[in-house]
């Protein structure tokens, strides 16, 4: 058994998606919109004029796969109650992730030493994501 993430980017899954690519080296491997789905949409899915929007997809960030999507879109994105969490080869790695993930953010916990990590931080993304950085001891 396997379980996967699976985010609701309120209409801005593409530019999520091209924000992970460029800071987290993410690489897409589906991506189907509204327009292309075999089946019209479930009422209620997405409002009108989301043909282009995502319906769901697919990006794989090192060896994890998150799932994405535009779905029942409303202008409110919220992610709340979990983190992603990124484990940093070392602490310049560290660095710049907590960097590149939190411009445009906010940080919740500044990177730091810690008890149980040389570097460990939470920070929310430009989208609301929240992620942990840690490196391993």
């Amino acid at each position: 058994m396997q379980v996967q993430s699976y985010l609701f980017f309120d209409g801005r899954c593409e530019e999520a998606i091209e924000f992970y690519k460029k800071a987290l080296g993410a690489k897409v491997d589906m991506l189907m919109r509204f327009k292309e789905s075999p089946e019209p949409p479930q009422p209620g899915m997405c409002p009108p004029g989301s043909d282009d929007k995502v319906m769901h997809a697919a990006f794989r960030i090192g060896d994890t796969t998150v799932m994405a999507s535009d779905g029942r879109y409303q202008g409110k994105p919220s992610f709340q109650g979990f983190s992603l969490s990124l484990n940093a080869k070392d602490e310049a790695e560290a660095e710049r992730l907590f960097a590149v993930l939190g411009k445009g953010g906010q940080v919740q916990m500044p990177l730091a030493k810690t008890f149980f990590s040389p570097r460990f931080g939470m920070v929310a993304d430009r989208f609301g994501v929240s992620w942990m950085i840690i490196v391993m001891p």
